[in-house]
């Protein structure tokens, strides 16, 4: 028995080999840009794809179209052209934070709660630098809105703060802009 098993995988590996012999004969290795002539190869295959299964076809699929890319990165580099890669640019926790205040306020229906969001909003609400004073008078009317330990936590730290600036004499122009902003934020959740 297991002889047989041995004597299909022989005929897939030849299927699959006199496969990649057609495709790379009749010019399937061109670049996407010209997808008539590869439905014309692939249904000149059709007969033998058939006989492979379907992992087996996509393993194909992909392996050829591994090739097609490093075909297409080597005439790239003979013609002189940088092969660049496009990297998107992520958003970084304040641009994220600040706007998912703004979808808060401008579309109620398409907001999500993300708690991440709404934990930076919570920690960095004091700086004026990070969340500037457009977006606090938005951050106020959201903390209206705050329930449950995120409100007491809220409420807490402010009053630490308070303690903490209280003590000090400092006449630093960014600590009166952050006492006064824990005050707004004392005076709208007690």
């Amino acid at each position: 028995m297991p002889k047989m098993n041995v004597g299909k995988k022989e005929k897939k590996a030849e299927k699959r080999k006199k496969l990649k012999q057609h495709v790379a004969q009749t010019g399937e290795l061109e670049s996407d840009t010209e997808p008539k002539k590869k439905k014309q190869s692939v249904q000149a295959t059709k007969e033998e794809e058939e006989e492979l299964s379907a992992e087996e076809r996509r393993k194909l699929e992909r392996k050829l179209k591994k090739e097609r890319k490093k075909k297409e990165k080597q005439l790239m580099r003979e013609a002189g052209m940088a092969v660049k890669k496009v990297v998107p640019k992520k958003q970084s926790a304040p641009e994220l934070a600040l706007a998912y205040l703004t979808s808060w306020s401008e579309k109620p229906k398409e907001w999500k709660f993300q708690k991440t969001r709404q934990t930076w909003l919570l920690l960095h609400m004091y700086e004026k630098e990070k969340v500037p004073d457009e977006y606090f008078t938005i951050l106020l009317d959201y903390l209206q809105g705050l329930q449950g330990s995120a409100r007491d936590l809220t409420v807490q730290k402010a009053e630490a703060f308070m303690k903490e600036l209280d003590g000090s004499d400092a006449q630093d122009p960014k600590l009166l802009e952050k006492c006064e902003r824990i005050r707004q934020v004392l005076q709208l959740l007690s």
